[in-house]
């Protein structure tokens, strides 16, 4: 009992982490691979180590508040949403509770319960109208209503994790010649690719190795297209 007492724990644990970590990976990620294709299209084309430690420290800084700013809104937006719904069902309920409880009743069978205990469990529910749109929520409109939101702190996730992300290709630069930090630079960042989707599978209970080469492979499609296009410019400043 103790041992499955500890299991739960660490469960509920592991769901408070996972609220924000669609913005950590995805800030992670996009910095990342946004800021190493950049960086390394305009290594290659202008061969200027100011031009490229410049251009990248602008891209973090601009970039990094716009997705912060962006994963606020959207947050935002998808909390008002969900209260709008919520709203939307509470009245239904006030108004027409008979038409409700019958829905209930409708849904209960449709998810697989016997209709007579459908039946108990929907006038159950019609008793306490709190509980009615609670369960009309998850089951109707697929919507956890005491489920928290923070729109602020995902967005300063999201920020936070951009920066780091980006300064992951950026750094090779600051200590090393522009030739050879491009190289490091490409090395360590899809590695950190790699080793980002490895880490996702731990919670997305999927294949590690799977994950990570599907990440690696979608920033080496941002590097070869920064590459690409600075050695387009390079050939035609020459």
């Amino acid at each position: 009992m103790k041992e499955r007492y500890n299991s739960d724990y660490i469960h509920h644990k592991d769901s408070k982490i996972l609220s924000g970590i669609r913005d950590i990976v995805f800030g992670l990620e996009d910095g990342m691979v946004s800021t190493l294709g950049a960086i390394t299209g305009i290594a290659v084309g202008s061969q200027s180590h100011f031009t490229v430690i410049l251009a990248g420290v602008v891209i973090i800084s601009v970039e990094s508040i716009s997705m912060g700013i962006g994963s606020y809104i959207s947050n935002l937006s998808e909390h008002g949403v969900i209260k709008r719904k919520l709203y939307e069902e509470q009245t239904e309920i006030e108004e027409f509770p008979e038409e409700e409880k019958k829905e209930m009743e409708e849904i209960y069978i449709r998810d697989g319960w016997p209709k007579a205990l459908a039946s108990k469990m929907a006038a159950t529910a019609a008793k306490d109208k709190k509980l009615l749109l609670h369960e009309m929520a998850h089951h109707e409109l697929n919507i956890i209503p005491n489920k928290q939101r923070h729109p602020w702190r995902n967005g300063f996730f999201m920020f936070v994790a951009y920066i780091i992300g980006g300064f992951i290709p950026l750094f090779a630069y600051f200590i090393l010649p522009i030739g050879p930090a491009a190289k490091l630079s490409i090395g360590i960042t899809l590695l950190g690719l790699f080793f980002l989707g490895a880490l996702t599978a731990k919670y997305s209970k999927g294949n590690w190795l799977k994950m990570g080469v599907r990440v690696l492979a979608l920033g080496g499609v941002a590097l070869t297209v920064g590459y690409l296009i600075g050695k387009f410019a390079s050939v035609l400043a020459k």
